[in-house]
């Protein structure tokens, strides 16, 4: 019986110091990779690496299971302080129609939770990307009186969270916001103009969570290569104040204010160097003659109807405000000075019409006149004797002072009563050669003055003094 038992016993040991081999010589096999040789030919041990050595999760060094995250910290003490600051990516576009503008920025908040620390013997903190964020306390920041914002997605949610031992908190995003911006157009183009990008929290009051500005000025900052097309980017500045409403309390908000100065060139382009000319073209026809109608009358309408384009393209581009412009004074005034050129030849036409009519009056009543001189002039002896007498009513031409000179003549039949007085009405009637010369050579230069009105004459110096005075006026005060 003892020697079975010794039998048994030595077959358990060989058994087990076989698995104990076989034990060993899997776990040498695990490893078949090459064996680092030192050039000197000594075997070097494989360097640990450190990423595969087990450690505890992030919820668990955290300890975020432990706590209850959907309270602020300190809760139901004082306020937490949360400091912001804004780096400003691009500043994308400024609407004057839906009067807002367009932002990318990077808003992070600086706060601490005791809740968030952890033990570290580098005291090097941690940083995580947008999956933790979903599990903690972070500020309920949003953007007042905004219309459009999200968080940028690709290739990823751009968010980091980086946590300190000893439970500091940055939370960093990469936002694009669209706010609005309350615009005054009174001095447009001229303009500047003011718009504000406004933070706050959504749900804690001022006695829950203190916002404000981490370095005061300093917490805003701009990458130097922001332009605009149309704006000079002037000034950025931060200030914060508090915000009361009604129905919950005080909220602490803070301001991101920026000044833009409009650029004039591109509007000296398209609005006021046409209207100008527009306006300098509508004085051409005060040199035109007055009687080419057609030629005046197209060149007027066709400066009115430019006119009214320019106006009409100018408030398409602008929100339909319920005050003046700048630019509308400048347009509107034009329009008057290139409306009143167009009435000014509708006048200048006029008189002409109801001159040229008492003109027609005067001649036929002069040539009736003339018709019964002559008939009563057939029974007078003859005038051979006579040198140059003048007949009348050979064309039917005659101005305005022959006319006058045989007023005084009665239209009744002259019947000759004594040869003194027919003598002396012959005499009357007859010129020399050298006085009719020199009536004809005044009838024609008369006829050349006449044919430009009194109107364009003054019209002439009128409308571009008027012109270059409101001009003066106008950038003297817009400038």
């Amino acid at each position: 019986m003892t020697c079975f038992t010794k039998l048994v016993f030595l077959l358990f040991l060989l058994v087990l110091v076989g698995e104990c081999r076989k034990h060993k010589l899997g776990r040498r096999r695990r490893w078949t990779g090459p064996v680092e040789v030192h050039k000197h030919g000594t075997q070097l041990s494989k360097s640990i690496d450190g990423t595969k050595t087990r450690k505890l999760k992030t919820e668990q060094l955290l300890r975020v299971d432990d706590h209850d995250f959907t309270m602020r910290p300190a809760f139901a003490g004082p306020a937490v302080p949360v400091g912001v600051d804004v780096q400003v990516e691009s500043l994308d576009s400024i609407s004057e129609v839906d009067m807002d503008f367009t932002m990318t920025l990077y808003l992070r908040h600086y706060w601490k939770d005791e809740r968030l620390s952890f033990p570290s013997s580098t005291n090097k903190s941690m940083t995580f990307d947008g999956r933790l964020v979903k599990k903690i306390w972070v500020p309920d920041v949003f953007f007042v009186h905004s219309k459009r914002s999200f968080i940028h997605d690709t290739t990823t949610d751009n968010i980091m969270l980086r946590v300190f031992p000893d439970g500091h908190v940055l939370y960093s995003l990469r936002v694009t916001v669209t706010a609005a911006c309350n615009m005054d157009f009174s001095r447009f183009p001229l303009d500047s103009q003011t718009c504000t990008l406004e933070l706050e929290s959504y749900a804690y009051t001022d006695e829950d969570l203190m916002l404000y500005w981490k370095s005061g000025d300093e917490s805003l900052s701009t990458d130097d290569r922001i332009s605009l097309s149309q704006f000079l980017i002037q000034k950025f500045h931060t200030t914060s104040r508090l915000a009361f409403y009604s129905s919950t309390g005080w909220y602490n908000r803070l301001y991101i204010n920026f000044t833009l100065r409009r650029h004039i060139f591109f509007f000296l382009l398209q609005t006021y160097f046409p209207a100008t000319l527009m306006v300098m073209l509508s004085w051409v026809s005060f040199w035109i003659d007055r009687r080419a109608v057609p030629a005046r009358v197209s060149l007027g309408i066709t400066t009115v109807l430019t006119m009214s384009t320019i106006i009409t393209g100018v408030n398409a581009s602008m929100p339909r405000v319920s005050y003046i412009k700048a630019v509308d004074i400048y347009l509107w005034v034009s329009f008057v000075f290139v409306f009143l050129s167009v009435l000014e030849y509708a006048a200048v036409n006029y008189l002409t019409t109801v001159k040229d009519g008492k003109d027609r009056k005067l001649r036929e009543k002069a040539r009736e006149q003339v018709k019964i001189i002559f008939s009563a002039a057939k029974s007078l002896p003859c005038t051979c004797g006579m040198s140059h007498t003048r007949t009348m009513m050979l064309d039917g031409t005659y101005s305005e002072a022959d006319t006058n000179s045989l007023a005084g003549y009665t239209q009744a039949p002259m019947v000759p009563e004594e040869p003194e007085k027919q003598e002396r009405m012959v005499v009357h009637l007859s010129l020399d050669s050298e006085s009719t010369g020199t009536k004809k050579k005044g009838l024609r230069g008369f006829s050349i003055i006449h044919s430009t009105h009194a109107i364009d004459t003054y019209s002439r110096m009128i409308f571009p003094g008027a012109y270059i005075i409101f001009n003066l006026i106008y950038w003297s005060v817009y400038c």
